[in-house]
């Protein structure tokens, strides 16, 4: 009975309110100190209008914030940890000890994490894709969603969210670094003028040009590619800019192939001849009798 009154006696009231305020206060401070960093690497990572063109890519700065948040996340949740547990007279140092060769021990039975961890890091680190990008990697073609030290979420075409583990990728294929080629070949039938049906498309090229923004270079013909069995293979040639390649395909198949029918200039295709057959009529066979 005297041990309960004196753990319920007013210093104990006061230690265990004083601890309890500390907890409230660290946590209101982690909080301040969460939004004041994000703000502050939002403001970092947001150049002048005037320098962005030049020396900073949208994707690759919103990369960067996405992955500076999450480390100064982790760190406030760390410090403020150790925080609380000093308030509460807990031995520090001994538990940092104890997690560390804890550490240790689950790095060695988890070698697959580490490597996906050190992967995630070189993979930052080398800017290979960034958030936004279409890659090619692990299996799965798509938009990059998230860069994580571990996993990378990738968004493909039919909506499915993957995630890599950034151990098992081991070749990316980035279709949104630079501009992108666009090529693809139109037939004209034999009977076809070749120089005046390189003139029209020439023509019709500048056109599209003149009123497709993500063009940077082309339409172009570059002349004869195949004499196929069925007609004359020119071939055409552009390029755009990143994510925009198979948008300005579709315009100039389109285009040029309105402006062939514009000028009257045959694009072959396979013709399908139906030859019918006489009907058997009633008449002498060749023995001489007559066929009922």
């Amino acid at each position: 009975m005297a041990g309960i009154q004196s753990i319920l006696s007013g210093d104990n009231f006061l230690w265990l309110g004083q601890r309890i305020l500390g907890v409230i206060v660290t946590a209101v401070i982690a909080k301040l100190a969460l939004r004041f960093g994000a703000a502050l690497i939002d403001r970092l990572l947001s150049p002048p209008p005037l320098l962005k063109n030049h020396y900073w890519q949208e994707k690759r700065a919103k990369t960067l914030n996405t992955l500076l948040k999450s480390v100064l996340r982790y760190l406030i949740y760390f410090i403020s940890a150790l925080i609380i547990l000093d308030l509460f007279k807990l031995p520090t140092a001994s538990i940092l000890a104890s997690a560390g060769i804890i550490g240790l021990a689950i790095g060695f039975g988890a070698q697959n994490l580490v490597r996906d961890c050190i992967t995630g890091f070189f993979l930052i680190f080398e800017d290979q894709f960034a958030v936004g990008d279409y890659i090619a990697a692990g299996g799965v073609e798509g938009i990059v969603e998230e860069i994580g030290f571990r996993v990378t979420k990738i968004r493909d075409f039919g909506g499915q969210l993957h995630f890599i583990p950034n151990g098992s990728i081991d070749r990316v294929s980035n279709f949104s670094s630079g501009n992108m080629r666009v090529m693809f070949d139109i037939q004209v039938s034999y009977d076809t003028d070749i120089e005046h049906a390189i003139k029209v498309l020439s023509d019709e090229c500048r056109q599209i040009a003149a009123a497709n923004a993500t063009i940077v270079e082309g339409p172009s013909v570059l002349g004869v590619q195949e004499l196929a069995d069925s007609g004359v293979k020119l071939l055409i040639w552009a390029k755009t800019v990143p994510m925009e390649q198979w948008a300005a395909c579709r315009e100039i198949r389109r285009r040029l192939k309105e402006r062939l029918d514009k000028e009257g200039i045959e694009i072959p295709y396979p013709h399908t001849v139906i030859i019918p057959q006489p009907q058997h009529r009633p008449g002498r066979n060749d023995s001489g009798s007559e066929e009922v």
